[in-house]
Protein backbone atom coordinates (compact mmCIF):
# COMPACT_ATOMS: atom_id res chain seq x y z
CA UNK A 1 0.00 0.00 0.00
CA UNK A 2 1.33 3.44 -0.93
CA UNK A 3 1.87 5.76 2.02
CA UNK A 4 0.22 8.53 0.00
CA UNK A 5 -2.95 6.44 -0.51
CA UNK A 6 -3.64 6.57 3.22
CA UNK A 7 -3.72 10.39 3.23
CA UNK A 8 -6.69 12.56 2.44
CA UNK A 9 -6.37 15.50 0.05
CA UNK A 10 -5.70 18.00 2.83
CA UNK A 11 -2.79 15.92 4.14
CA UNK A 12 -1.34 15.44 0.66
CA UNK A 13 -1.56 19.18 0.01
CA UNK A 14 0.31 19.81 3.26
CA UNK A 15 3.14 17.54 2.08
CA UNK A 16 3.51 19.62 -1.06
CA UNK A 17 3.27 23.01 0.66
CA UNK A 18 5.86 21.96 3.27
CA UNK A 19 8.28 20.68 0.63
CA UNK A 20 8.09 17.09 1.89
CA UNK A 21 6.69 15.86 -1.43
CA UNK A 22 6.70 17.11 -5.02
CA UNK A 23 3.50 17.13 -7.11
CA UNK A 24 5.13 14.67 -9.51
CA UNK A 25 5.71 12.19 -6.66
CA UNK A 26 2.04 12.29 -5.76
CA UNK A 27 0.99 11.97 -9.41
CA UNK A 28 3.32 9.04 -10.11
CA UNK A 29 2.16 7.21 -7.01
CA UNK A 30 -1.50 7.76 -7.95
CA UNK A 31 -0.86 6.55 -11.50
CA UNK A 32 0.77 3.40 -10.14
CA UNK A 33 -2.31 2.76 -7.98
CA UNK A 34 -4.69 3.38 -10.89
CA UNK A 35 -2.78 1.05 -13.20
CA UNK A 36 -2.69 -1.67 -10.55
CA UNK A 37 -6.26 -1.49 -9.21
CA UNK A 38 -8.31 -0.15 -12.11
CA UNK A 39 -8.39 -3.44 -14.08
CA UNK A 40 -10.39 -4.91 -11.20
CA UNK A 41 -12.88 -2.09 -10.66
CA UNK A 42 -13.03 -0.14 -13.97
CA UNK A 43 -13.29 3.28 -12.39
CA UNK A 44 -11.04 5.30 -14.75
CA UNK A 45 -12.12 5.09 -18.38
CA UNK A 46 -9.96 7.85 -19.93
CA UNK A 47 -6.44 7.90 -18.46
CA UNK A 48 -4.72 11.25 -19.06
CA UNK A 49 -1.48 10.50 -17.30
CA UNK A 50 0.89 12.40 -19.61
CA UNK A 51 -1.12 15.60 -19.25
CA UNK A 52 -1.25 15.16 -15.50
CA UNK A 53 2.49 14.58 -15.17
CA UNK A 54 3.25 17.55 -17.39
CA UNK A 55 1.09 19.77 -15.20
CA UNK A 56 2.66 18.39 -12.01
CA UNK A 57 6.09 19.34 -13.38
CA UNK A 58 5.00 22.72 -14.71
CA UNK A 59 5.75 26.07 -13.16
CA UNK A 60 2.22 26.99 -14.27
CA UNK A 61 0.63 24.59 -11.77
CA UNK A 62 -1.62 26.97 -9.78
CA UNK A 63 -0.60 27.64 -6.22
CA UNK A 64 -4.03 26.85 -4.82
CA UNK A 65 -4.91 25.17 -1.51
CA UNK A 66 -4.68 21.71 -3.12
CA UNK A 67 -1.58 22.28 -5.22
CA UNK A 68 -0.27 18.98 -6.55
CA UNK A 69 -3.04 16.72 -5.21
CA UNK A 70 -4.08 13.98 -7.69
CA UNK A 71 -7.67 14.25 -8.91
CA UNK A 72 -10.12 12.71 -11.38
CA UNK A 73 -12.99 14.27 -13.30
CA UNK A 74 -16.28 12.46 -13.73
CA UNK A 75 -16.97 12.11 -17.46
CA UNK A 76 -20.16 14.15 -17.16
CA UNK A 77 -21.22 17.71 -16.25
CA UNK A 78 -17.77 19.38 -16.06
CA UNK A 79 -16.10 19.78 -19.45
CA UNK A 80 -12.30 20.03 -19.70
CA UNK A 81 -10.56 21.67 -22.63
CA UNK A 82 -9.02 19.31 -25.16
CA UNK A 83 -10.04 16.16 -23.27
CA UNK A 84 -12.50 13.35 -24.04
CA UNK A 85 -16.12 13.82 -23.07
CA UNK A 86 -18.32 10.79 -23.62
CA UNK A 87 -21.01 11.01 -20.93
CA UNK A 88 -21.30 7.23 -20.79
CA UNK A 89 -22.49 7.18 -24.41
CA UNK A 90 -21.39 4.75 -27.11
CA UNK A 91 -22.18 7.49 -29.62
CA UNK A 92 -19.71 10.01 -28.18
CA UNK A 93 -17.13 7.31 -27.65
CA UNK A 94 -17.48 6.20 -31.28
CA UNK A 95 -16.83 9.68 -32.65
CA UNK A 96 -14.13 10.28 -29.99
CA UNK A 97 -15.72 13.56 -28.90
CA UNK A 98 -13.43 16.09 -27.18
CA UNK A 99 -14.53 19.34 -25.58
CA UNK A 100 -13.01 22.67 -26.57
CA UNK A 101 -13.32 24.54 -23.27
CA UNK A 102 -13.28 24.26 -19.50
CA UNK A 103 -16.53 24.68 -17.64
CA UNK A 104 -16.41 27.22 -14.83
CA UNK A 105 -16.34 24.36 -12.35
CA UNK A 106 -13.43 22.62 -14.09
CA UNK A 107 -11.51 25.89 -14.11
CA UNK A 108 -12.07 26.28 -10.36
CA UNK A 109 -10.88 22.75 -9.65
CA UNK A 110 -7.75 23.48 -11.66
CA UNK A 111 -7.20 26.83 -9.94
CA UNK A 112 -7.25 25.00 -6.61
CA UNK A 113 -4.09 23.23 -7.79
CA UNK A 114 -5.64 19.79 -8.28
CA UNK A 115 -3.84 17.65 -10.87
CA UNK A 116 -6.29 15.68 -13.01
CA UNK A 117 -5.14 12.24 -14.14
CA UNK A 118 -8.19 11.24 -16.15
CA UNK A 119 -11.94 10.75 -16.42
CA UNK A 120 -14.14 8.35 -14.46
CA UNK A 121 -16.92 6.03 -15.56
CA UNK A 122 -20.57 7.12 -15.50
CA UNK A 123 -23.90 5.71 -16.75
CA UNK A 124 -25.23 7.03 -20.03
CA UNK A 125 -26.21 10.70 -19.52
CA UNK A 126 -26.23 10.05 -15.77
CA UNK A 127 -29.77 8.69 -15.72
CA UNK A 128 -29.08 5.41 -13.89
CA UNK A 129 -28.33 4.82 -10.21
CA UNK A 130 -25.70 2.22 -11.07
CA UNK A 131 -22.57 2.78 -13.17
CA UNK A 132 -22.79 0.05 -15.80
CA UNK A 133 -22.77 1.74 -19.22
CA UNK A 134 -22.49 -0.36 -22.37
CA UNK A 135 -19.88 2.09 -23.59
CA UNK A 136 -17.30 1.15 -20.95
CA UNK A 137 -18.75 -1.68 -18.88
CA UNK A 138 -19.55 -1.72 -15.17
CA UNK A 139 -17.57 -0.06 -12.43
CA UNK A 140 -17.16 -2.48 -9.54
CA UNK A 141 -17.30 -1.80 -5.84
CA UNK A 142 -13.85 -2.11 -4.24
CA UNK A 143 -15.52 -3.54 -1.10
CA UNK A 144 -16.94 -6.41 -3.17
CA UNK A 145 -16.48 -6.43 -6.93
CA UNK A 146 -19.72 -8.32 -7.46
CA UNK A 147 -21.65 -5.22 -6.37
CA UNK A 148 -22.46 -1.84 -7.85
CA UNK A 149 -20.67 1.40 -7.01
CA UNK A 150 -23.90 3.36 -7.35
CA UNK A 151 -24.49 6.07 -9.90
CA UNK A 152 -24.09 8.30 -11.56
CA UNK A 153 -20.75 9.22 -9.92
CA UNK A 154 -19.89 5.56 -9.48
CA UNK A 155 -16.51 5.66 -11.21
CA UNK A 156 -15.37 8.56 -9.06
CA UNK A 157 -16.58 6.88 -5.89
CA UNK A 158 -14.85 3.60 -6.73
CA UNK A 159 -11.58 5.42 -7.45
CA UNK A 160 -11.63 7.34 -4.16
CA UNK A 161 -12.75 4.37 -2.09
CA UNK A 162 -9.91 2.29 -3.56
CA UNK A 163 -7.36 4.97 -2.73
CA UNK A 164 -6.46 5.80 -6.34
CA UNK A 165 -6.96 9.50 -5.58
CA UNK A 166 -8.10 11.19 -2.36
CA UNK A 167 -10.98 13.11 -3.95
CA UNK A 168 -12.77 13.13 -7.30
CA UNK A 169 -15.37 15.23 -9.06
CA UNK A 170 -18.97 14.09 -8.68
CA UNK A 171 -22.38 15.47 -9.59
CA UNK A 172 -25.91 14.93 -8.32
CA UNK A 173 -29.30 15.26 -10.01
CA UNK A 174 -31.28 12.73 -7.97
CA UNK A 175 -28.71 11.37 -5.53
CA UNK A 176 -25.70 10.82 -7.79
CA UNK A 177 -23.15 12.07 -5.25
CA UNK A 178 -24.83 10.57 -2.18
CA UNK A 179 -25.76 7.16 -3.65
CA UNK A 180 -22.18 6.23 -4.67
CA UNK A 181 -20.84 7.72 -1.42
CA UNK A 182 -23.19 5.43 0.51
CA UNK A 183 -22.34 2.31 -1.51
CA UNK A 184 -18.56 2.93 -1.45
CA UNK A 185 -18.16 4.20 2.12
CA UNK A 186 -17.37 7.85 1.41
CA UNK A 187 -18.41 11.38 2.32
CA UNK A 188 -20.73 12.81 -0.33
CA UNK A 189 -22.06 16.37 0.03
CA UNK A 190 -24.68 17.67 -2.40
CA UNK A 191 -24.53 21.47 -2.14
CA UNK A 192 -27.50 23.82 -2.21
CA UNK A 193 -28.98 24.87 -5.51
CA UNK A 194 -27.03 27.82 -6.86
CA UNK A 195 -23.95 27.15 -4.72
CA UNK A 196 -21.96 25.77 -7.69
CA UNK A 197 -22.08 27.46 -11.08
CA UNK A 198 -23.04 25.24 -14.03
CA UNK A 199 -21.80 27.81 -16.56
CA UNK A 200 -20.92 28.77 -19.11
CA UNK A 201 -22.95 26.09 -20.90
CA UNK A 202 -25.95 25.93 -18.59
CA UNK A 203 -27.96 28.22 -16.36
CA UNK A 204 -29.34 25.18 -14.61
CA UNK A 205 -29.95 21.54 -15.51
CA UNK A 206 -32.89 19.26 -14.80
CA UNK A 207 -34.84 22.36 -13.71
CA UNK A 208 -32.31 23.19 -11.01
CA UNK A 209 -31.98 19.65 -9.65
CA UNK A 210 -28.37 19.10 -10.79
CA UNK A 211 -25.32 20.32 -8.90
CA UNK A 212 -21.69 19.26 -8.54
CA UNK A 213 -19.02 18.80 -5.90
CA UNK A 214 -16.74 15.85 -4.96
CA UNK A 215 -16.70 12.52 -3.20
CA UNK A 216 -14.06 12.30 -0.48
CA UNK A 217 -12.84 10.23 2.45
CA UNK A 218 -12.94 13.05 5.02
CA UNK A 219 -15.34 15.83 5.95
CA UNK A 220 -12.51 18.36 5.99
CA UNK A 221 -11.71 17.64 2.34
CA UNK A 222 -15.34 18.17 1.30
CA UNK A 223 -15.43 21.44 3.23
CA UNK A 224 -12.13 22.82 1.95
CA UNK A 225 -12.88 21.94 -1.67
CA UNK A 226 -16.29 23.58 -1.40
CA UNK A 227 -14.40 26.73 -0.38
CA UNK A 228 -12.50 26.50 -3.68
CA UNK A 229 -15.42 25.98 -6.05
CA UNK A 230 -18.52 27.73 -4.66
CA UNK A 231 -19.81 31.11 -5.70
CA UNK A 232 -21.72 32.65 -8.61
CA UNK A 233 -20.22 33.36 -12.00
CA UNK A 234 -21.23 36.00 -14.58
CA UNK A 235 -24.63 35.25 -16.03
CA UNK A 236 -25.74 32.76 -13.40
CA UNK A 237 -29.54 33.05 -12.96
CA UNK A 238 -29.41 32.73 -9.16
CA UNK A 239 -26.98 32.06 -6.34
CA UNK A 240 -27.17 30.44 -2.92
CA UNK A 241 -26.77 32.74 0.11
CA UNK A 242 -23.15 33.60 0.84
CA UNK A 243 -21.63 31.48 3.63
CA UNK A 244 -20.91 33.09 6.96
CA UNK A 245 -17.23 32.22 6.59
CA UNK A 246 -14.90 29.56 5.18
CA UNK A 247 -16.48 26.12 5.18
CA UNK A 248 -13.17 24.66 6.38
CA UNK A 249 -13.65 26.57 9.64
CA UNK A 250 -16.91 24.72 10.31
CA UNK A 251 -14.98 21.46 10.63
CA UNK A 252 -12.96 22.71 13.58
CA UNK A 253 -15.83 24.56 15.23
CA UNK A 254 -18.81 22.96 16.92
CA UNK A 255 -22.50 23.59 16.23
CA UNK A 256 -24.71 24.53 19.14
CA UNK A 257 -27.53 22.33 20.38
CA UNK A 258 -29.63 21.36 17.35
CA UNK A 259 -33.16 20.08 16.93
CA UNK A 260 -32.97 16.94 14.82
CA UNK A 261 -35.71 14.78 13.31
CA UNK A 262 -35.06 11.24 12.14
CA UNK A 263 -36.98 8.81 9.92
CA UNK A 264 -37.34 5.11 10.67
CA UNK A 265 -39.95 4.44 7.97
CA UNK A 266 -40.17 4.87 4.23
CA UNK A 267 -41.74 8.07 2.88
CA UNK A 268 -45.47 7.41 2.94
CA UNK A 269 -45.18 5.16 5.98
CA UNK A 270 -43.92 1.90 4.49
CA UNK A 271 -41.71 -0.40 6.53
CA UNK A 272 -37.99 0.33 6.27
CA UNK A 273 -35.32 -2.35 6.04
CA UNK A 274 -34.31 -3.34 9.57
CA UNK A 275 -30.60 -2.60 9.16
CA UNK A 276 -31.34 0.85 7.74
CA UNK A 277 -33.68 1.55 10.63
CA UNK A 278 -31.07 0.43 13.14
CA UNK A 279 -28.40 2.62 11.53
CA UNK A 280 -30.66 5.68 11.68
CA UNK A 281 -31.56 4.99 15.32
CA UNK A 282 -27.89 4.58 16.24
CA UNK A 283 -27.03 7.85 14.51
CA UNK A 284 -29.87 9.63 16.31
CA UNK A 285 -28.66 8.19 19.62
CA UNK A 286 -25.12 9.37 18.88
CA UNK A 287 -26.45 12.85 18.09
CA UNK A 288 -28.24 12.85 21.44
CA UNK A 289 -25.01 11.84 23.19
CA UNK A 290 -23.36 14.82 21.51
CA UNK A 291 -25.94 17.12 23.11
CA UNK A 292 -28.52 17.52 20.35
CA UNK A 293 -32.28 17.19 20.74
CA UNK A 294 -33.52 14.28 18.63
CA UNK A 295 -37.02 13.02 17.92
CA UNK A 296 -38.75 10.82 15.40
CA UNK A 297 -40.11 13.41 12.96
CA UNK A 298 -39.93 14.36 9.29
CA UNK A 299 -41.57 16.84 6.87
CA UNK A 300 -45.17 15.78 6.15
CA UNK A 301 -44.62 16.68 2.49
CA UNK A 302 -42.03 13.92 2.27
CA UNK A 303 -44.94 11.48 2.23
CA UNK A 304 -46.28 12.87 -1.08
CA UNK A 305 -44.30 10.18 -2.87
CA UNK A 306 -46.46 9.32 -5.86
CA UNK A 307 -47.05 12.94 -6.84
CA UNK A 308 -43.39 13.74 -6.37
CA UNK A 309 -42.21 10.84 -8.51
CA UNK A 310 -44.53 11.86 -11.34
CA UNK A 311 -43.27 15.44 -11.27
CA UNK A 312 -39.61 14.50 -10.90
CA UNK A 313 -39.72 11.97 -13.74
CA UNK A 314 -41.35 14.57 -15.97
CA UNK A 315 -38.27 16.72 -15.43
CA UNK A 316 -35.74 13.90 -15.92
CA UNK A 317 -37.33 12.48 -19.07
CA UNK A 318 -37.88 15.90 -20.68
CA UNK A 319 -34.29 16.96 -20.10
CA UNK A 320 -32.99 13.59 -21.33
CA UNK A 321 -34.81 14.08 -24.63
CA UNK A 322 -33.43 17.62 -24.81
CA UNK A 323 -29.87 16.45 -24.07
CA UNK A 324 -29.95 14.00 -26.97
CA UNK A 325 -31.15 16.72 -29.33
CA UNK A 326 -28.47 19.09 -28.05
CA UNK A 327 -25.71 16.54 -28.67
CA UNK A 328 -26.96 15.88 -32.18
CA UNK A 329 -26.88 19.62 -32.88
CA UNK A 330 -23.39 20.06 -31.43
CA UNK A 331 -21.85 17.07 -33.20
CA UNK A 332 -23.77 17.43 -36.44
CA UNK A 333 -24.68 13.74 -36.34
CA UNK A 334 -27.82 11.72 -35.68
CA UNK A 335 -27.75 9.39 -32.70
CA UNK A 336 -29.14 6.08 -33.86
CA UNK A 337 -31.68 4.24 -31.75
CA UNK A 338 -29.26 1.33 -31.53
CA UNK A 339 -26.65 3.63 -29.94
CA UNK A 340 -28.83 4.47 -26.93
CA UNK A 341 -29.29 2.12 -24.01
CA UNK A 342 -32.85 0.88 -23.46
CA UNK A 343 -33.42 2.98 -20.35
CA UNK A 344 -32.12 6.16 -21.98
CA UNK A 345 -34.17 5.61 -25.13
CA UNK A 346 -37.26 4.96 -23.01
CA UNK A 347 -36.71 8.18 -21.03
CA UNK A 348 -36.20 10.18 -24.21
CA UNK A 349 -39.37 8.78 -25.77
CA UNK A 350 -41.33 9.68 -22.65
CA UNK A 351 -39.81 13.16 -22.60
CA UNK A 352 -40.74 13.87 -26.21
CA UNK A 353 -44.35 13.03 -25.38
CA UNK A 354 -44.67 15.64 -22.63
CA UNK A 355 -46.35 18.88 -23.63
CA UNK A 356 -45.02 22.29 -22.62
CA UNK A 357 -48.14 22.89 -20.52
CA UNK A 358 -47.72 19.58 -18.70
CA UNK A 359 -44.06 20.36 -18.03
CA UNK A 360 -44.85 23.79 -16.61
CA UNK A 361 -47.62 22.35 -14.44
CA UNK A 362 -45.20 19.81 -12.97
CA UNK A 363 -42.63 22.54 -12.28
CA UNK A 364 -45.31 24.53 -10.48
CA UNK A 365 -46.15 21.48 -8.38
CA UNK A 366 -42.50 21.03 -7.45
CA UNK A 367 -42.40 24.68 -6.40
CA UNK A 368 -45.24 24.08 -3.97
CA UNK A 369 -43.61 20.87 -2.77
CA UNK A 370 -40.40 22.78 -2.05
CA UNK A 371 -42.29 25.26 0.11
CA UNK A 372 -44.14 22.50 1.97
CA UNK A 373 -40.87 20.69 2.64
CA UNK A 374 -39.12 23.88 3.70
CA UNK A 375 -41.89 24.68 6.18
CA UNK A 376 -40.66 21.81 8.39
CA UNK A 377 -37.24 23.41 8.77
CA UNK A 378 -38.97 26.76 9.16
CA UNK A 379 -40.92 25.35 12.11
CA UNK A 380 -37.74 24.96 14.13
CA UNK A 381 -35.95 21.81 12.99
CA UNK A 382 -32.28 22.07 12.02
CA UNK A 383 -31.55 18.66 10.52
CA UNK A 384 -33.25 15.56 9.17
CA UNK A 385 -31.62 12.10 9.41
CA UNK A 386 -32.53 9.37 6.93
CA UNK A 387 -30.76 6.38 5.44
CA UNK A 388 -29.12 7.42 2.19
CA UNK A 389 -30.53 4.31 0.52
CA UNK A 390 -33.30 1.90 1.48
CA UNK A 391 -31.26 -1.21 0.69
CA UNK A 392 -27.73 -2.53 0.23
CA UNK A 393 -25.54 -1.96 -2.84
CA UNK A 394 -27.15 -4.09 -5.56
CA UNK A 395 -25.28 -6.77 -7.43
CA UNK A 396 -23.84 -5.92 -10.84
CA UNK A 397 -26.61 -6.22 -13.44
CA UNK A 398 -29.44 -6.18 -10.92
CA UNK A 399 -30.75 -2.74 -11.95
CA UNK A 400 -30.01 -2.81 -15.69
CA UNK A 401 -33.22 -2.82 -17.80
CA UNK A 402 -33.80 -5.60 -20.30
CA UNK A 403 -33.74 -4.70 -23.98
CA UNK A 404 -37.36 -5.72 -24.43
CA UNK A 405 -38.60 -4.20 -21.15
CA UNK A 406 -36.83 -0.87 -20.59
CA UNK A 407 -39.14 0.09 -17.70
CA UNK A 408 -39.00 -3.31 -16.04
CA UNK A 409 -36.57 -2.34 -13.27
CA UNK A 410 -38.21 1.01 -12.45
CA UNK A 411 -39.95 -0.13 -9.27
CA UNK A 412 -36.77 -1.76 -7.95
CA UNK A 413 -34.74 1.37 -8.69
CA UNK A 414 -37.24 3.73 -7.11
CA UNK A 415 -37.56 1.52 -4.03
CA UNK A 416 -33.80 1.83 -3.49
CA UNK A 417 -33.70 5.66 -3.62
CA UNK A 418 -36.77 7.05 -1.81
CA UNK A 419 -34.70 9.52 0.23
CA UNK A 420 -32.38 11.32 -2.21
CA UNK A 421 -34.24 12.93 -5.18
CA UNK A 422 -36.53 15.07 -3.03
CA UNK A 423 -33.66 17.32 -2.00
CA UNK A 424 -32.53 17.85 -5.57
CA UNK A 425 -36.01 19.19 -6.24
CA UNK A 426 -36.04 21.40 -3.13
CA UNK A 427 -32.45 22.53 -3.66
CA UNK A 428 -31.46 21.79 -0.06
CA UNK A 429 -27.97 20.59 0.90
CA UNK A 430 -27.64 16.95 1.92
CA UNK A 431 -24.68 14.78 2.84
CA UNK A 432 -24.12 11.02 3.02
CA UNK A 433 -21.74 9.82 5.75
CA UNK A 434 -20.20 6.33 6.07
CA UNK A 435 -21.48 5.70 9.58
CA UNK A 436 -22.62 2.08 9.28
CA UNK A 437 -22.14 -1.23 7.46
CA UNK A 438 -24.45 -4.02 6.36
CA UNK A 439 -23.98 -6.82 8.88
CA UNK A 440 -24.21 -9.76 6.47
CA UNK A 441 -21.91 -8.39 3.75
CA UNK A 442 -19.76 -5.75 5.42
CA UNK A 443 -20.65 -3.35 2.59
CA UNK A 444 -21.01 0.34 3.51
CA UNK A 445 -24.35 1.78 4.64
CA UNK A 446 -24.57 5.57 4.38
CA UNK A 447 -26.60 7.91 6.56
CA UNK A 448 -28.04 11.08 5.01
CA UNK A 449 -28.25 14.40 6.85
CA UNK A 450 -30.34 17.17 5.30
CA UNK A 451 -30.16 20.84 6.19
CA UNK A 452 -32.21 23.90 5.40
CA UNK A 453 -31.48 25.69 2.14
CA UNK A 454 -28.06 27.33 2.18
CA UNK A 455 -26.89 25.61 5.38
CA UNK A 456 -23.92 23.59 4.19
CA UNK A 457 -22.06 25.16 7.11
CA UNK A 458 -24.32 23.37 9.58
CA UNK A 459 -24.11 20.05 7.74
CA UNK A 460 -20.32 20.17 7.63
CA UNK A 461 -20.00 21.12 11.29
CA UNK A 462 -22.25 18.28 12.46
CA UNK A 463 -20.62 15.83 10.05
CA UNK A 464 -17.19 16.64 11.46
CA UNK A 465 -18.58 16.13 14.95
CA UNK A 466 -19.90 12.70 13.96
CA UNK A 467 -16.65 11.80 12.19
CA UNK A 468 -14.72 12.56 15.36
CA UNK A 469 -17.13 10.60 17.54
CA UNK A 470 -17.29 7.57 15.23
CA UNK A 471 -14.18 7.66 12.96
CA UNK A 472 -14.19 5.86 9.65
CA UNK A 473 -10.71 6.74 8.29
CA UNK A 474 -9.29 3.30 9.04
CA UNK A 475 -12.21 1.42 7.53
CA UNK A 476 -11.03 0.49 4.04
CA UNK A 477 -12.14 -1.94 1.33
CA UNK A 478 -10.26 -5.06 0.33
CA UNK A 479 -9.04 -3.30 -2.81
CA UNK A 480 -7.21 -0.25 -1.48
CA UNK A 481 -4.05 1.62 -2.37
Amino acid sequence: MSEFAQLDATAQAELVSSGKAHPRELAEAAIERIERINPEINAVISPLFDRGLALADSKELPDGPFRGVPFLFKDLDATTEGEPFHGGMRFLKRIDWHEDHDSYLAAKFKAAGLVSLGKTNTPELGVMVTTEPKSYGPSRNPWNTGHSTGGSSGGSAAAVAAGMVPVAHASDGGGSIRIPASECGLVGLKPSRGRISLGPDRNDYWAGCVTSHVVSRSVRDSAAILDCIHGPMPGDPYAAPAPRGPYADEVTGRPGRLRVGFMTALPGGGELNGECRRAVEETAALMAELGHETEQAHPPAFDEGEEFQAAFMTVVTSWTASAIGELEARTGQTIGADELEPGTAFFAEMGRGISAVEYVDRIKWLGGYTRRMGAWWGSGYDLLITPTLAGPPPEIGELIPDEDDPAGKSDKILSLIPYTPAFNATGQPAISLPLAVWENSGLPLGIQLVGDYGREDLLLGVSAQLEEARPWADRRPALFG
